[in-house]
């Protein structure tokens, strides 16, 4: 007994001996992972004990931790998407932790790198800016049949909707400015229209398919090209061409016959350096609203080639060719209300022969060619350099002569009788057609180059700096586009040639071309120690604008003046990182830019120079805060933006009729707090919030304000506007968004999204502010709205798949997402915003 108690004993021992060795022969191995390109952390990236199970997943710093690790030789594997696979050699010691440090992952893709220096790409906790990313993986979720700026809608400061709801005619504002003073750049290469500043993104639905991220920076931003930024910065970095061979085919289907099927391409870097990527798709389908039948063909295409070590060449085309309908006038509540069609009501359409006939509509094709040369000079140099051309053509429907939009068949909200124009002109005894249709003209050749010099003068002190060189062309005219069964039609427009006869595809009412000449220079110096990053910012900029009138002048008096102005910014901001949870931020600027083309030349029918045209001026301040940890990330920050000597041109709608006020002079005030959070500490769940609340007031009254038809002719005396101290319209001025993402497993991905808007007042009308004491523009109603996708990733033979489903506006809530001021609800000219829709998309991998 005592021998068997003895063993016993032994057995016992030795097996506790065997645990505690076994405990003591493990370690734990701890790192952070960040990008190669920029620093910025890498949430989420996998990172795996190489021929085990054991791994983890990097939190919201960057970081990772991976206990019972074997001890002695190691590898670790860590693999984010979009980046290159890196396998580290470590040695575990016993009962310890091996901290790997930080760990860069390089892209996998080709001169992705090279384009964020250009694009100036903020890093969290390092710049000093309000930013929100969208990553690729949220923008396939949630885009579907959305316009591409309205995947911002929850992002702080920003109100994105349809507009008219026309295929690709949604605008954005950030923190109450239009996108005409949103800077929006394509891999660094800025397309605001050098006019008049507008971003049209009909011209961009291809970005769909071709954006790899997407940043927001809001306010003054990082951007180091002097661009329009007054209320913020849109960077959208397409696909570079990824190392790896492959692609995948989309097909997708969606409410009122919404059909796209597309493809994408990537061949994978050969032997001698060359790779492509390839990507195309076609968009149809009815519309929303009515009238607005739509097609699209979009493209994108990618070539690199490593020439060496130090060189790098990538070819970049991007554009859609597409023609939509439009609904161009916006209408009263009561229209809606007593229209079959409800609020897919558009009174800008109608049938032809029996078939659809778009009165408004548009149709444009603008391609983007970018040629970039990266070179490495050094270890501390780097020179980045893009030679650019855009070739837009294409324009913008609407009516001739005596066409009457309020002929209608079937009553009041009846589609257009466009067949009672057709009779009128066959009935004519010499044919010369009484209404035509017409399409506005805008077709351009733009051409720049935008190089940029990284060098790091220090181990701390690096600096920036480059040239910004645009030429841009503009021919501007009204063309006829159908006689509506007329002969011709008989026009002295042209004093050059009197007594015309028109024909289809003519010329007519306004012809004349648009040139702008930018020249700029950037520089800036960033610092960087331990926890302190600051940068300091200098730019200047030359804009010259004149015009060749083609109508009105006699050819040897058709060129007008030079018109320049000069602008400048001056930016500077600092970032601390208090701890690894805590970082403050401010950043503060003061800038000068050029009006608009048509501030400057007021007529489309002159070369009469605005003297009263100047620079408009902007200063801007914030300061903000963020804390970061494993589950929990949260920012805040507040801005003040001053802008003075605005000038805008608005366009008003009166029974149909367009025309504009045009306006300068305008002070404004726009100040505000942005709360943005996430949360991931519930299992499988991603919670995430944001709330954003302005006080955005107009500051001055304005004199002699001039109101033009659509040919640019005064309707009358200039007018007095009092709007001191009223709201700025356009805009909601609270927002808040809450939003919840559940994966069961690693397939099924589910996502809700409310968002709620509230103090968004009309757009004022000049013409209803000509007395003193006026009220503020009408108030819309608040309203909130819930979206849902779905995503679900499966196998379809020996291919990985998934699939993609949208639901929007899940409650069918209906709510006034824009307005023109009519004083109240019953007055004011309104859009209607979609009620509920959906699509379903297929993407096969291969």
């Amino acid at each position: 007994m005592k021998q068997t108690l003895r063993f016993g004993v032994i057995v016992i021992a030795f097996f506790v001996m065997v645990s505690f060795s076994a405990i003591a022969q493990t370690g734990t191995v701890s790192g952070k992972v960040l990008d190669e390109a920029n620093g910025d952390v890498l949430i989420g990236a996998n990172v795996l004990v190489k021929g085990t199970t054991k791994g983890s997943v990097t939190d919201v710093n960057g970081g990772f931790k991976i206990g019972d690790v074997d001890a002695g030789s190691q590898t670790i594997v860590i693999s984010f998407i979009g980046f290159a696979e890196k396998e580290i050699q470590v040695t575990v010691n016993e009962g310890q932790n091996t901290d790997i440090g930080n760990v860069q992952l390089g892209s996998s893709a080709i001169g992705l790198a090279e384009v964020q220096i250009i694009a100036s790409v903020a890093v969290d906790r390092k710049t000093p800016v309000a930013v929100s990313t969208i990553k690729q993986a949220e923008l396939e979720a949630k885009i579907g049949s959305q316009e591409f700026p309205e995947i911002l809608k929850s992002t702080p400061g920003i109100y994105a909707t349809k507009s008219g709801g026309g295929f690709g005619d949604g605008r954005v504002n950030i923190r109450g400015f239009n996108d005409e003073n949103v800077a929006v750049l394509i891999n660094g290469v800025p397309v605001n229209d050098m006019e008049n500043g507008n971003v049209y993104w009909s011209n961009w639905a291809g970005l769909t398919d071709a954006t790899r991220s997407m940043q927001v920076q809001r306010g003054l931003g990082a951007s180091k090209v002097a661009v329009p930024s007054i209320g913020g910065t849109i960077n959208i970095i397409s696909k570079a061409t990824d190392f790896e061979k492959g692609g995948n085919v989309y097909v997708a289907t969606g409410n009122d016959a919404y059909s796209k099927i597309g493809f994408s391409l990537n061949s994978g870097l050969s032997e001698n350096g060359w790779a492509f990527t390839l990507s195309g798709a076609r968009t149809k389908g009815d519309g929303y609203v009515d009238g607005t039948e739509f097609l699209g063909y979009s493209y994108y295409a990618n070539i690199a080639k490593q020439i060496n070590d130090d060189h790098e060449v990538t070819f970049t085309a991007i554009g859609t060719k597409q023609r939509h309908g439009q609904r161009q006038s916006n209408s009263l509540l009561i229209d809606y209300e007593e229209s079959p069609s409800g609020i897919k009501y558009n009174p800008d359409w109608g049938y032809k022969n029996g078939e659809v006939l778009h009165v408004e509509d548009n149709f444009y094709h603008k391609p983007q060619l970018s040629l970039n040369h990266y070179w490495t000079i050094s270890d501390k140099a780097e020179l980045s350099t893009a030679a650019y051309a855009s070739f837009g053509t294409g324009g913008g429907g609407g009516t001739g002569g005596t066409f009457d939009k309020s002929v209608r068949t079937g009553g009041q909200y009846g589609p257009i009788d466009v067949d009672y124009f057709v009779e009128q002109n066959e009935n004519t005894v010499d044919g010369n057609a009484l209404a035509w249709l017409r399409a506005s003209r805008n077709d351009h050749k733009w051409y720049g180059v935008l190089s940029s010099l990284k060098y790091d003068i220090s181990s701390n002190l690096q600096f920036l700096g480059g040239l910004d060189f645009r030429y841009y062309k503009g021919s501007h005219f009204y063309e006829i586009t159908d006689l509506l069964g007329g002969d011709y039609v008989l026009n002295n427009d042209d004093i050059n040639n009197p007594n015309r006869i028109l024909k289809k595809g003519d010329k007519y009412n306004y012809n004349y071309d648009g040139i702008v000449l930018w020249e700029g220079v950037f520089g800036q110096f960033e610092y960087t120690k331990d926890k302190l990053s600051t940068f300091l910012s200098l730019a200047a900029s030359n804009t010259s604008y004149s015009r060749v009138e083609n109508f009105k002048e006699t050819p040897d008096n058709k060129d007008s003046e030079d018109v320049s102005f000069f602008g400048y910014q001056i930016k500077g901001g600092a970032n601390y990182n208090l701890t690894r949870n805590h970082n403050i931020f401010a950043n503060i600027g003061f800038f000068e830019k050029a009006p608009f083309f048509r501030n400057v030349f007021l007529s489309r029918t002159s070369n009469a120079a605005n003297e009263d045209a100047v620079n408009e001026k902007i200063m801007s301040t914030e300061i903000g805060y963020g804390y970061r940890e494993k589950d929990f990330t949260a920012n805040i920050n507040v801005y003040r933006t001053q802008w003075l000597d605005k000038a805008s041109v608005r366009s008003l709608s009166n029974a149909g009729q367009i025309f504009y006020a045009n306006i300068t002079g305008i002070d404004a005030l726009h100040q505000g707090v942005e709360v943005d959070a996430v949360y991931k500490g519930i299992k499988n769940f991603t919670f995430t919030g944001m709330l954003s609340v302005g006080d955005w007031r107009w500051q001055n009254n304005v004199q002699n304000v001039r109101i033009e038809d659509e040919d640019g002719n005064p309707l009358g005396d200039p007018i007095n506007i009092f709007i001191d101290d009223l709201k700025v319209g356009d805009a909601a001025q609270t927002t808040a968004a809450l939003g919840m993402k559940y994966s069961a497993g690693e397939n099924i991905t589910i996502g809700i999204d409310y968002n709620y808007y509230d103090n968004l007042y009309a757009s004022f009308d000049p013409t209803s502010r000509t007395s003193e004491n006026v009220a503020d523009a009408w108030q819309v109603p608040a309203y909130g709205l819930f979206d849902l996708n779905l995503t679900y990733k499966l196998q379809l033979g020996n291919f990985n798949a998934s699939i993609y489903g949208n639901v929007y506006n899940l409650a069918d809530t209906e709510y006034v997402a824009d307005a023109n001021d009519g004083g109240d609800a019953a007055n004011s000219r309104v859009y209607y915003g979609y009620g509920r829709n959906w699509n379903l998309g297929l993407k096969i991998n291969f």
